[in-house]
């Protein structure tokens, strides 16, 4: 049977191996592809992406980070 101690233990694991791939996969872009950083920021920039999409990527980037951080600090304490 589920428990919340059980889910968020589940949720802090999947979102320490989603941090660790997002940034090695950020790290070998930044080492492979030919252009620098204010190349692609202004090529996802020219999309003119809609504000719904651009808040629920920054939250699908943010809630990771902070989940994790916070779940960690409540197991130190």
């Amino acid at each position: 049977r589920w428990s919340l101690p059980m889910a968020m233990s589940i949720t802090h694991r999947g979102t320490g191996v989603a941090l660790s791939l997002g940034v090695s996969l950020f790290g070998l872009a930044a080492l492979v592809l030919p252009e620098q950083f204010p190349h692609y920021l202004a090529m996802v920039k020219s999309l003119s992406l809609g504000p719904a999409l651009i808040y629920s990527a920054k939250f699908t980037l943010a809630f990771p980070f902070s989940y994790h951080t916070w779940n960690g600090v409540r197991h130190l304490v």
